[in-house]
């Protein structure tokens, strides 16, 4: 005689409604957006004027609105290459229409930052499959004190970060090859912001292939793929490598805040030449890019009127964004073994476009092996850094949910 052990329905715990109502709940994603958007409106009443980098790059803008070009002084001089043309084309064309103002960067750039939350959304339901991870990762890219100081700031953090998204999405959502073209031309557009972007195109198509099978079948597609996306990229950084050989007399594909010096095409030829002096130094370049953050308290320190005045409320709140930043990289860390483990227990293929924020972030640690780290590099990393988090931390409430449901008997 055999026994049937039977399945009885059980009662969703209090843990699982609330997870349900926060993953379905209308209401909720409202309130994560105005939360999103009042902090990053509120930052835009503390004045703070451009400094360092930041005034170069205002400047530059300035200048290209008033069409006196992309010039070494805001008045006069030669065509300069200090940094790449793009954000200060981006925030001279705004300049242009709207006039040369903090107001004007300030707006741009909170636009720039929604847009930012839509694709951490949209790319967070598309990466992890869950509507409540995706929701998650929204809210903590909301309260990450690190990404609202930067809204009125004249750096290209907040643009970049855009346009690197857009970019993803459109490679990662793409139903045919015209979608293709348009990744390319936001490749491009973010290449003349950030020289190294076209570095995550070959990690971009490398998860793309390894995600599914056949994989010697898709290889030929995938490189074509892969290849179209680069070529229209370089045709849009084209036309500044042109000018680059008229203004400066040598070729400059993309140019840095090297470019403008004729020895700028050799500055990594040590690297090459003695990597066994080169590696030892590694961690040193890469700890700076990952180990510390809130750097835009630095902006505040310098180009802020009333800083003295809140010095000690701006220090509390670095130190707090630091406790912040540390837990949200120890949530990246624990969503990429998680996940592994739980892809190899349910004998799912391991790789798949969940890696992509894994890509993002190994992206400018490799860039790092060639130049020093800053921290304001991984900035466009973080909202990738949030999905993840939320993804775990979604992942693990739904476990504790289902060892605390209830079983009903009728």
């Amino acid at each position: 005689m055999s026994a049937q052990i039977l399945d009885f329905p059980t009662r969703p715990s209090r843990l699982a409604l609330r997870l349900e109502w926060f993953a379905t709940e209308r209401s909720v994603l409202l309130a994560i957006w105005a939360l999103y958007f009042a902090l990053r409106v509120a930052v835009l009443l503390i004045e703070v004027a451009p400094t360092a980098d930041a005034e170069w790059h205002y400047l530059r803008a300035a200048s290209l609105a008033a069409g006196k070009g992309h010039l070494d002084g805001a008045d006069a001089g030669a065509g300069a290459a200090f940094w790449s043309p793009g954000w200060p084309a981006a925030l001279g064309f705004a300049f242009a229409q709207f006039g040369t103002s903090p107001v004007t960067l300030g707006i741009f750039n909170l636009i720039s930052a929604l847009l930012v939350g839509l694709l951490t959304l949209v790319l967070g339901r598309r990466l992890f499959g869950s509507e409540g991870a995706a929701r998650l990762g929204l809210l903590l890219l909301a309260i990450y004190p690190n990404a609202i100081g930067y809204v009125p700031l004249a750096l290209a953090e907040v643009f970049y970060t855009l346009l690197l998204m857009a970019g993803c999405w459109a490679v990662v959502a793409r139903e045919n090859r015209w979608q293709l073209v348009g990744a390319g031309l936001i490749f491009g557009f973010a290449t003349l912001v950030k020289a190294q972007t076209l570095a995550l195109l070959p990690l971009l198509f490398a998860i793309d292939w390894l995600r599914m099978k056949p994989m010697g079948k898709r290889l030929p597609k995938l490189l074509v793929d892969g290849l179209l996306v680069m070529a229209v990229a370089m045709l849009v950084a084209l036309p500044w490598a042109v000018r680059n050989r008229a203004e400066l007399g040598h070729w400059v594909a993309v140019s840095t805040n090297d470019a403008h010096s004729p020895e700028a095409p050799v500055v990594t030829t040590p690297i090459a030449a003695t990597p066994d002096r080169a590696l030892p130094l590694t961690p040193a370049k890469v700890m700076p890019l990952w180990l510390s953050d809130g750097e835009a308290e630095q902006a505040y320190r310098a180009g802020a009127p009333g800083y003295a005045r809140f010095e000690s409320l701006y220090r509390a709140v670095r130190w707090g964004n630091q406790v912040y930043y540390g837990l949200l990289m120890a949530g990246f860390a624990l969503a990429f073994a998680v996940m592994t483990a739980r892809r190899l227990h349910d004998r799912i293929r391991w790789a798949g476009w969940w890696l992509l924020p894994y890509a993002v972030a190994l992206y400018p640690t490799i860039i790092c092996l060639a130049f020093p780290g800053q921290s304001r590099f991984h900035y466009p990393v973080m909202p990738f850094v949030c999905m993840a988090a939320g993804w775990v931390l979604v992942a693990a409430l739904e476990r504790l949910a289902w060892r605390r449901r209830r079983v009903t008997i009728h």
